[in-house]
């Protein structure tokens, strides 16, 4: 089978999978705390997509507004919070389990280093070469060669 089967598979195979995780999760905690639970998990991806999600929609408006794929491509950590949250609000266990990881993994992910603002360009050697400069004078006054 090709991906898009395995694919299609697991989204319908996933209903029956979260009613099985929630029988299990209430037949160990209780019906009402299972309940309970889930509720708050959702809750909790409302206020993370709401908090961190907003900010990250409007970047990507903005993005396609202006046709460039590459602020996209630059900003991984807020489309994975947005993903996290979504697959927090989706009710039901499994879906939580692998959006914790997810909003593990963005918390967790080491960000990008800052750009310094000191006007030096730091290139790898092969990309640069010298260039004499005829200003340049050495310490007996006279122009170097």
């Amino acid at each position: 089978m090709n991906v898009a089967k395995w694919l299609l598979f697991a989204l319908l195979a996933l209903p029956f999978a979260e009613l099985a995780a929630f029988v299990a999760v209430a037949a160990t905690v209780g019906l009402l705390a299972a309940v309970a639970l889930q509720l708050a998990i959702s809750l909790a991806g409302l206020m993370l997509l709401r908090h961190a999600g907003g900010a990250h929609i409007s970047r990507v408006r903005t993005a396609l507004d202006s046709g460039s794929v590459t602020a996209l491509s630059a900003d991984g950590t807020g489309s994975l919070t947005l993903l996290a949250g979504i697959l927090l609000l989706v009710p039901g266990f499994i879906t939580d389990f692998v959006g914790l990881i997810v909003l593990l993994s963005t918390l967790f992910r080491r960000p990008p280093p800052a750009a310094a603002n000191d006007g030096i360009i730091d290139l790898p050697p092969e990309q640069w070469h010298p260039v004499e400069d005829p200003r340049l004078t050495d310490r007996s006054g006279r122009p170097e060669r």
